[in-house]
């Protein structure tokens, strides 16, 4: 077996770190630093969350990227998402989006509840509008989501998805923060978006094994 000699290895390894750093997100044109970082809902993993809106084209398209992304994440990383609310008519949504989450249909209804705001203009704001429709859903298990909606958990997690938009002020759609500091710049496509999650994912995970080794 052919040996790597001590200067070739240290060529390799300047040529690695140099495309390492290449590669790197870059504060103010691929991310910035949140003043006030925002806690996630499990420490000991690193968190993507997303602040999105049904009523939001662009999070209806970055939506399909994202979910088929997450299903990629290693074992130390999770999606979040969280509905804005930046009136009290966005409530109604923001339940939906709570009871997608309660019931784990995230990647089976959203693209159903997309579809239905945006090309059918069905109002899903209106609990007997979204309950009728949600009933009539073959893609998905529509006795779970309306369960998941009717339950009192589902309004008092649409109120504190409401609380987080105000506290953080969260001013547009969609707003992807990762590990809870580091808010994503979307410049390009959703594609370089999704690219520059990843580079986050492992800014986060290398400052913390840094912090854990001192």
């Amino acid at each position: 077996m052919k040996r790597t000699t001590k200067p070739a290895a240290v060529l390799l390894s300047l040529a690695l770190a140099f495309s390492a750093s290449a590669q790197a997100a870059v504060e103010g044109v691929d991310y910035t630093v949140l003043n006030k970082p925002i806690p996630q809902r499990d420490a000991s993993k690193i968190e993507v969350l997303e602040f999105f809106g049904y009523f939001c084209i662009h999070c209806q398209n970055f939506d399909p990227v994202l979910l088929s992304y997450s299903k990629t994440f290693p074992k130390d990383v999770y999606l979040r998402t969280e509905h804005v609310v930046w009136m009290p008519e966005m409530l109604g949504l923001a339940r939906v989006a709570a009871a997608v989450n309660a019931s784990g249909l995230k990647y089976q209804a959203n693209p159903a509840i997309f579809k239905a705001v945006h090309e059918q203009k069905i109002n899903l704001a209106d609990t007997a509008t979204f309950k009728s429709w949600a009933a009539a859903q073959k893609s998905f298990d529509s006795k779970k989501l309306i369960a998941a909606y009717d339950a009192p958990a589902s309004l008092a997690a649409a109120k504190k998805m409401q609380s987080l938009t105000e506290t953080y002020r969260i001013e547009g759609t969609p707003d992807v923060i990762v590990g809870g500091r580091y808010r994503v710049i979307f410049s390009s496509d959703w594609a370089n978006g999704q690219k520059i999650i990843g580079e986050l994912i492992n800014k986060v995970r290398q400052e913390r094994s840094g912090k854990a080794a001192r």
